[in-house]
């Protein structure tokens, strides 16, 4: 193995020595190391603990910066960008045995790291309100009329009740009288610097994913109903374009000011 790569496998894992090769000036190589690598995975399990503090409190300090270092070594990050390191880490939870008793711990963190990942979208400026709702009152156009949303518009459908969970530990509230077994649907929008998640209906999500995927408003709106025969096609424009969801109208609106 070169130099390189025992190096790097032997910061991610504390239970690899030192890797031969190295030289120091004092001649202390492996304490120097030893801080090195100590100083590189405690930045990464910040990193993840920044992004995922919901999960963090919910399995406490040491078991979460155990179950984050056991991710870092399987995981290293592969860009130098750590907003989005951890990308997969729902997915280790998911599979991690001693988070067994949590079911609902990887959705939590599904949901975290779209909030992440909404906080950090690109810019997109909202349709003007008023093209817009003029737009909207034309009845033959609607069906075929595509909704381009905002980068930072994400949805999750979760067997559990992630969404509450989530908002619970927003404002130090506590989460003990939560059913947690209730299936939620959950939209993530971000407005101006602020994330924000709604929990809604099934059929406001299908909706949104049906929108993303290029189908018009009348097709995905019927999708929707498939899936939700309460989902209400108003409620749903109204929680978009009031959060400047919207970003793009096509075709494009020939209306007359």
């Amino acid at each position: 193995m070169r130099l390189q790569e025992a190096f790097s496998a032997a910061v991610l894992d504390s239970q690899q020595p030192c890797p031969r090769g190295l030289v120091s000036r004092n001649g202390h190589v492996e304490s120097r190391f030893a801080v090195y690598r100590n100083n590189v995975q405690r930045g990464l399990i910040n990193a993840l603990a920044f992004s995922y503090p919901v999960v963090a409190r919910l399995v406490g300090e040491y078991f979460f910066q155990e179950m984050a270092r056991l991710f870092i070594k399987k995981s290293p990050p592969d860009s130098p960008i750590m907003s989005t390191y951890g990308v997969r880490f729902a997915d280790f939870i998911g599979d991690f045995e001693p988070a067994r008793s949590l079911p609902y711990l990887a959705d939590t963190a599904r949901l975290e790291r779209l909030c992440v990942a909404a906080y950090h979208a690109a810019d997109a400026c909202a349709v003007d309100p008023q093209v817009l709702a003029r737009m909207l009152k034309v009845p033959e156009s609607l069906g075929q009329l595509h909704l381009q949303l905002h980068p930072g518009v994400a949805t999750l459908d979760s067997p559990y009740a992630v969404a509450d969970l989530w908002a619970a530990h927003q404002n130090e509230e506590l989460s003990q009288g939560l059913d947690l077994s209730l299936p939620q649907s959950t939209v993530v929008l971000r407005y101006g610097l602020s994330v924000e998640v709604f929990a809604v209906r099934p059929g406001y999500t299908a909706f949104i994913r049906h929108l993303q995927s290029g189908h018009a408003l009348g097709p995905a709106a019927e999708h929707a109903l498939q899936v939700d025969s309460y989902f209400d096609l108003s409620q749903a424009l109204a929680l978009l374009i009031t959060h400047d969801a919207i970003t793009d109208l096509s075709p494009a609106p020939e209306i007359s000011p």
